[in-house]
């Protein structure tokens, strides 16, 4: 069985070893070594990623009790070198060390007990079964983790048996039994765990709590630790710069001008409304010449759907009119009118659309529907004012 280097290491980046097992399932190549640091997938923990003699490690697992690395290629020798991607493992070590150690604080301070645990490829996140979390109790929490950080508490891991297990605190009850490896951060806990740790608190560098969601019965928290959270205020900080230059302000000033660039922002849009109001009468106006026997049709080059529907309940409800309009800048037409006419719009369009490509729907009064060429949309046009002005 295969030497777990893991387990006594997690620092261990670079080996020399030997291939006791090679598996060929369908064209994808699996390798079983006699010693390896490549940590599996597990404990919620993603599996590590390398090179055995220069060949990517695409995938770490266990199966069978065995830990399987799958590779890109199959390897020419049962002589190897393992390499470790060291920026990935120390990212999951310091992660993982920092969910033992944001658990630990979530538990001694609002009896917020762990129950999962997820580390992805951008955030990493506890659910707690405590589901009313408040932000003043998260912002405790934040504190009170990096103040552990801080503190730089030793964290190292050892096996025990089940008797030396009966002396020890567990924060939860190992589903295994015998030869149980034990994590402790000194002072803080002791957690039955397999994965990869730093060797002290400080190592974690810092613990950012992203945002909280509440689950049921539960509270899930996002955080990010060590160069996670440091690559995230890097960015954080160029957005506010940014930020800062195009209001042409101090970093502090930004919430204050962004309030008042927010209160302008919505003045100007009620003044767009008002003039596309003004601009929709002067329309109607205009379009009410071109009506022939209670039947207006029109094409517009520049307005959207909602634009054509606004204006046709406009006219609709003001005049005992037939309104069908059409856009050539989104493809879209609008049949409507006010109630007072026999065509059933809606049934109209759902009988003929497909034969001009066309998808949408409707009622009696009112049916809109969208094509996916100019040319469709002007065909269906002529085709819907021929049917009306036949019908009439």
């Amino acid at each position: 069985m295969t030497k777990k280097l893991y387990y006594t290491s997690s620092y261990t980046t670079e080996w020399e070893t030997k291939i006791i097992n090679i598996l060929d399932r369908n064209g994808e190549y699996y390798v079983v070594l006699e010693e390896t640091a490549f940590y599996p997938n597990g404990g919620g923990q993603p599996c590590d990623t390398g090179y055995i003699n220069g060949i990517a490690v695409l995938d770490v697992f266990i199966e069978d009790n065995e830990v399987f690395h799958k590779l890109e290629d199959m390897p020419k020798n049962d002589d190897v070198t393992c390499q470790i991607n060291w920026n990935r493992r120390f990212d999951h070590m310091q992660h993982h060390s920092g969910q033992h150690l944001l658990s630990a604080v979530c538990l001694n301070l609002f009896h917020a007990k762990t129950i999962s645990f997820h580390l992805g490829e951008e955030f990493a996140s506890i659910d707690v079964d405590q589901p009313d979390l408040t932000q003043f109790q998260l912002a405790s929490i934040e504190q009170e983790v990096n103040k552990q950080i801080y503190i730089n508490r030793s964290i190292h891991s050892y096996f025990v048996t089940n008797e030396k297990l009966k002396e020890i605190v567990l924060v939860k009850k190992p589903k295994v039994t015998g030869n149980i490896r034990i994590v402790e951060i000194e002072g803080i806990e002791y957690n039955a765990c397999g994965g990869t740790h730093v060797t002290r608190t400080g190592e974690i560098g810092i613990i950012k709590l992203i945002k909280a969601e509440k689950q049921k019965g539960s509270t899930r928290i996002y955080f990010k630790c060590g160069y996670r959270a440091l690559n995230d205020f890097m960015e954080s900080q160029r957005i506010l710069g940014t930020l800062a230059s195009k209001f042409n302000t101090g970093r502090s000033d930004i919430l204050d001008r962004f309030g008042k660039w927010e209160q302008e922002h919505k003045q100007l849009e009620n003044d767009i409304e008002n003039l596309k109001e003004q601009l929709h009468s002067y329309q109607a106006k205009e379009l009410l010449n071109k009506a022939s026997d209670h039947f207006l049709a029109h094409i517009f080059e520049d307005k959207s759907l909602k634009e054509l529907q606004h204006l046709a309940s406009k006219l609709v409800k003001e005049n005992d009119l037939l309104i069908l309009f059409a856009s050539t800048v989104e493809n879209k037409i609008v049949l409507m009118h006010n109630g007072t006419k026999s065509l059933k719009c809606g049934n109209l369009f759902k009988v003929n659309l497909n034969k001009f490509n066309g998808k949408g729907g409707g009622n009696d009064k009112s049916a809109q529907a969208g094509f996916p060429s100019n040319e469709e949309t002007l065909k269906f046009y002529h085709f819907i004012s021929q049917n009306v002005m036949t019908e009439h």
